[in-house]
């Protein structure tokens, strides 16, 4: 049977530079037919601290991926499983020259490639001294130019091309640099299957299984508002895409293994970091809209109604700089009158800090995280939480004498580290250079033939349901999360936050509570007046999602949030309380 006449399997056994160090030799050595493994280690979290190692004369790439690939290295090699990875961070090169090592060590004739042209730090700086190429943040709209930092890194979220020819020349372990998350998916199932590059259908779909299986077993349990319905919660198993010829994208994960595939832990990847209705690549643009999802049997789900358009012309970049530093204290306060003593030891610190050394602070911020409840059990759990957070430009005004000597009884000190400002633009593809190397080639990879330009702002809408809530009977004020699922998280200093219910009744209540006003109103104090709101549906899954530009205080690198990725604003709203109807109660809680 030739490779293209089925079916390519493709796992996701990493979604982060954290992820469990064992689980390459787990899918290598199961007894599951694996063609491709991916493996996501990229975020905005980690991009500028490995850039910025770079430049300092140290390790560029992220080194777990050794510790990883190593154990499952011979298994790999018997089964001529390819490997595709972007742990290659800001050196994908070096980690390249380090795996030849290791292969060199194993004895393994093993044949590798890396890919090049997502770092365009030369051509950013020379696009801010010429002006050639407009630069606009994708978060404040602000102008580039405009930008008062020094920039220290830049790279490019690059396409499936360059994998392709990787794969197609012979290459068995691709080492990327800041590819998109799902390019070694689409890329793996585009070579596999000889997709022309107008083929724009298969290309989404494979876009969407690539976005279903970045982040490993969060589509298996992980990180799941359902979490109690799991099981085997401590051995959750990695996620496989079937993705076929035409385009038909099955959902399940390595045998044997815990965790589970439902129509529901499919719809909570789904809706993770999307940003609206229609998803960007390179390569492809996905429209999410009609997407529905069928239970085929356990832990088989079938994804349908991927619509595939032409990519645009641009890629996403991200830009960091050195922003300053960035150091907190944490205090305890126990039992009664939380906020009144909370407000006692904020006034007290900043008075022992005084108006010179809190000018040299960029930030400073006094919260509480939460609360005493009423005849607390315990000692801990009458423990709140107090935290002073604080930011400066100079590594010395964040010092011992400066910042923790006037808060001289905190229980917990942080002292100054470095933090990044990071700018998230749109670059044109045409003006990368975006190549694949092997050992003695590189070859030049074309930018797409045939694009479009998309509106910069997505569709957005309120429900046009002019069915009241009241019709839906006789109510139980409770916590929204009793029967409404959510999946949340961050792109830059946006959030974005989707939900989903059980069945087409319920769907039809959720879409018309949540509207943008009431997603305000839920928000609470989080919401910061100004913000902008979107909104979409997508009925085929009982879903409706919001984004929340800039509701992250400038990002992952930056945040003075507790909340840096947006992963936990979702149950927060579940949390919330809102009038349910008594008939979907009887269903049960989630």
């Amino acid at each position: 049977m030739s490779k293209s006449s089925r079916a390519i399997r493709i796992c996701g056994a990493s979604g982060s530079a954290l992820d469990r160090r064992n689980a390459f030799d787990k899918v290598a050595n199961s007894d599951d037919h694996i063609d491709v493994i991916v493996g996501d280690w990229m975020s905005e979290g980690n991009m500028p601290g490995a850039g910025g190692r770079k430049l300092d004369g140290q390790v560029g790439y992220e080194p777990s991926f050794l510790q990883t690939l190593t154990p499952a290295l011979p298994a790999i090699a018997k089964k001529g499983i390819k490997v595709i990875v972007n742990a290659g961070a800001s050196d994908a090169q070096g980690l390249c020259a380090a795996v030849d090592d290791l292969l060199k060590q194993q004895g393994l004739d093993l044949k590798s490639a890396w890919i090049s042209g997502d770092n365009i730090l030369d051509k950013v700086q020379n696009t801010i001294k010429t002006r050639d190429i407009r630069l606009t943040s994708l978060s404040t709209g602000g102008e580039i130019t405009d930008w008062p930092s020094d920039i220290m890194y830049a790279q490019a979220y690059l396409g499936c091309l360059g994998i392709e020819k990787a794969l197609h020349e012979g290459g068995q372990i691709i080492i990327c640099g800041r590819v998109a998350d799902a390019s070694p998916a689409i890329g793996a199932a585009k070579w596999w299957h000889d997709w022309k590059s107008d083929q724009f259908h298969e290309l989404a779909a494979a876009f969407v299984a690539g976005h279903l299986t970045e982040c490993s077993t969060y589509v298996t349990g992980g990180n799941f508002s359902g979490f109690k319905s799991i099981p085997r919660r401590n051995d959750l198993g990695y996620p496989i895409a079937e993705i076929s010829s035409t385009g038909d994208v099955i959902l399940t994960k390595v045998g044997g293994s815990g965790g589970m595939v439902t129509v529901d832990t499919v719809k909570a990847q789904l809706l993770y970091e999307i940003q609206g209705p229609l998803y960007y690549h390179s390569d492809v643009t996905a429209q999410l809209d009609q997407i529905f999802v069928v239970q085929l049997g356990p832990d088989r789900i079938q994804v349908n109604g991927v619509v595939g358009l032409p990519p645009p012309p641009t890629t996403k970049i991200g830009v960091a700089a050195k922003a300053g530093y960035q150091a907190e204290i944490h205090w305890s306060i126990v039992g009664l009158d939380v906020e009144a003593k909370a407000k006692m030891m904020e006034v007290a610190i900043k008075t022992e800090f005084g108006d010179e050394r809190m000018s040299k602070f960029t930030t400073l911020s006094f919260t509480t995280n939460g609360s005493c409840p009423e005849d607390p059990f315990s000692q801990n759990s009458a423990t709140v939480d107090f935290r002073i957070f604080a930011q400066a430009k100079k590594e010395q005004d964040l010092s011992m004498e400066q910042f923790t000597q006037p808060t001289l009884d905190a229980i917990t000190a942080g002292i100054p580290r470095p933090y990044y400002e990071y700018w998230v633009a749109l670059y044109p593809q045409s003006a990368l250079s975006h190549q694949v190397h092997l050992a003695t080639q590189s070859i030049s990879i074309p930018t797409p033939e045939i694009t479009r330009i998309y509106p910069t702002q997505q569709l957005s809408y309120d429900s046009t349901d002019s069915q009241s809530l009241e019709d839906f009977g006789k109510t139980i004020r409770g916590p929204m999360g009793w029967i409404v699922h959510s999946r949340s998280g961050d792109k830059g200093s946006n959030a974005n936050v989707g939900f989903w219910v059980r069945t087409q009744e319920e769907f039809a209540w959720l879409r018309r509570l949540l509207t943008i006003s009431k997603m305000k109103q839920l928000l609470g104090a989080e919401f910061k007046e100004g913000n902008k709101i979107d909104r979409f549906e997508l009925p085929g899954i009982y879903g409706v999602h919001f984004l929340l530009h800039d509701h992250l205080d400038r990002g992952v690198n930056s945040s003075s949030t507790y909340d840096i990725l947006g992963k936990n604003l979702g149950e927060f709203l579940r949390a919330r309380y809102v009038d349910l109807p008594e008939k979907f109660l009887l269903a049960g809680k989630i």
